[in-house]
């Protein structure tokens, strides 16, 4: 039997890295469905931490950063191994650019979910009223994250703010936008398919997260509920916008999950732009790992 030709061009003992971390080294049970559709294309993948010692990753025909989640607590490391890094998915630009969210303070006049930032050795006072999360601008997984009601509990978030501040650590402070614990957040996760291009692949309903205070995370990321979701037109046109104002043009990702929420008017706005290591979610849609698996292979 003839394979097309994407499949055939990938019998040649293609190499391909799926970057992982110390505490969970293997292929995440999440990306095993990528893993399943390019060893049908005869691509041999490995995980491999990105700390690992001795790595030769000039040795990979392409290097796909998957579940390194542990980098947040030593991000200038990260960056630069990841500059060092031949053939890296995504570039190492885009993964400095995007591994701090700061990068929100890029996408002014588009529609972002408000943000306060308040670096270290700053002052901060709590707003009188409302509900509040309170977030380190480097994080993943949910860590390090609260929700606080205002004013019962403005102490406990200014001493988050605080205790992030002493760490060296930059805060990020946004309204809780009530619909997401009716309506959820949605985020459009964007492959790179056999054409080599940028496009949706799905879009997925994430339920409420946080439910108070900072109590700490046992573990790398919150559990989180997920089900299929269909996009509307207004969420589609907003991550089409956000995706144009990637430095260096989207067309470079091999793939992108844009997070939005209704905002007090409905409308979406962007609560996270995930260019680095977001899940994909395989099992709410199979076909998306055949779809990336197809551009992992044009792109080898």
């Amino acid at each position: 039997m003839s394979l097309p030709p994407v499949h055939r061009a990938t019998r040649d003992g293609s190499r391909v890295a799926f970057v992982t971390c110390a505490e969970l080294p293997g292929v995440d049970h999440g990306d095993q469905p990528l893993a399943d559709a390019l060893a049908r294309r005869g691509v041999a993948v490995e995980a491999v931490p990105w700390d690992a010692p001795g790595a030769d990753w000039a040795a990979y025909s392409l290097v796909v950063l998957r579940s390194p989640w542990d980098y947040t607590d030593r991000r200038d490391a990260f960056l630069a191994w990841a500059a060092t890094v031949p053939a890296l998915a995504n570039p190492a630009d885009v993964v400095a650019w995007n591994t701090d969210k700061q990068y929100l303070r890029d996408l002014a006049g588009l529609p972002v979910v408000d943000t306060g930032w308040v670096a270290p050795g700053e002052s901060w006072t709590a707003p009188g009223t409302g509900e509040w999360v309170v977030k380190p601008t480097v994080s993943a997984g949910g860590r390090d994250t609260g929700r606080y009601a205002m004013p019962a509990e403005a102490a406990l978030a200014a001493a988050h703010v605080e205790r992030l501040g002493r760490a060296g650590r930059v805060a990020m402070v946004q309204p809780y936008l009530a619909a997401v614990d009716t309506v959820g957040e949605t985020a459009l996760v964007f492959t790179s398919g056999a054409d080599g291009r940028l496009g949706l692949s799905h879009a997925i309903r994430k339920d409420a997260l946080l439910d108070g205070p900072d109590a700490g995370v046992d573990g790398l990321y919150r559990t989180e509920r997920i089900t299929a979701r269909e996009p509307s037109d207004a969420e589609l046109a907003v991550a089409g916008r956000v995706l144009a104002a990637v430095p260096g043009g989207a067309d470079r990702l091999l793939y992108a999950r844009v997070d939005l929420i209704p905002g007090p008017d409905g409308e979406p706005r962007l609560l996270e732009l995930e260019l680095t290591e977001p899940s994909l979610f395989f099992d709410v849609a199979p076909r998306c790992a055949e779809r990336l698996a197809d551009g992992i292979a044009a792109r080898l």
